[in-house]
């Protein structure tokens, strides 16, 4: 396939989205504009004290993550493919009165923007699904971390993206292993189905194999994988909401989410 085509038609349906997104609930931008951290309490544990530690944040749509690391005292960098995105990026950035950079390009050709290199490269939920190829991305992440320096991600398990969510219910439709691209059309968005934008967008599944494979092809070595049932968003369908706020699949039968930290060697 013309993967230039489908990185343009990705980059299209994110710049529609930014809009949708700006005025949802699901972001909150009063809220965040007002104090309150976008990060989860899974990414916050595993990171820690970011303090003086320098921050490249990968596929970071409108930045709320880049800037919530900020005002955590971490010096950042944000990345985007979506020139929406970053615009929206940098309004909020001198709204609140920060010092973090923006950079619009694809989260591939990061090295040919920068050649910083930091202490922590971050990621996180829904990104490494618009790849078609993890090497490039683990060898980009590599490049770009200090020797001793963390990568960690926190996204959503492969399991969940061998359903098809446009049929109702969802039906198992996706290969674990599947190397095909997944094109799906719809009307909505994950932080506003009301919504009457249409997505449009080319996806491809990583196996948990695959993603250890290209960070450790890339010299980098992993310091552990967990899966979780709980997702901090109740973004797909049939999700209940447990003791600690989170949403999970009242039979537990797959795990929503996984996060992976790994250190350059």
């Amino acid at each position: 396939m013309d993967i230039k085509k489908a990185f343009e038609i990705n980059r299209e349906t994110w710049n529609n989205k930014v809009a949708v997104h700006a005025k949802s609930d699901f972001y909150n931008l009063k809220e965040f504009k007002n104090g309150k951290s976008s990060l989860n309490n899974y990414e916050i544990a595993a990171l820690g004290d970011v303090a003086n530690k320098s921050i490249l944040h990968l596929q970071c749509h409108f930045g709320q993550d880049t800037l919530s690391w900020a005002r955590m005292g971490a010096d950042c960098t944000g990345i985007d493919l979506s020139e929406e995105g970053i615009k929206l990026a940098k309004e909020l950035n001198k709204e609140l009165g920060m010092n973090t950079n923006f950079i619009c390009c694809n989260v591939l050709d990061v090295s040919k923007h920068l050649n910083t290199k930091f202490d922590i490269v971050f990621t996180s939920y829904g990104t490494i699904g618009w790849l078609p190829d993890l090497k490039p991305w683990a060898q980009m992440i590599s490049e770009r971390l200090k020797k001793g320096g963390i990568f960690y991600i926190v996204d959503f398990h492969p399991i969940v993206w061998m359903f098809d969510y446009t049929s109702n219910p969802p039906k198992l439709a996706y290969g674990y292993h599947q190397k095909e691209y997944i094109y799906e059309e719809y009307e909505g968005t994950y932080a506003d189905e009301k919504s009457k934008m249409i997505s449009k967008e080319y996806a491809w599944n990583h196996s948990l194999g695959e993603i250890i494979t290209s960070l450790t092809n890339a010299g980098l070595t992993i310091d552990y994988l967990n899966e979780y049932d709980a997702s901090p968003y109740n973004i797909f369908p049939e999700l209940k909401i447990n003791n600690d706020g989170m949403y999970e699949l009242s039979n537990k039968l797959y795990p929503l989410l996984f996060e992976l930290k790994a250190t350059k060697i």
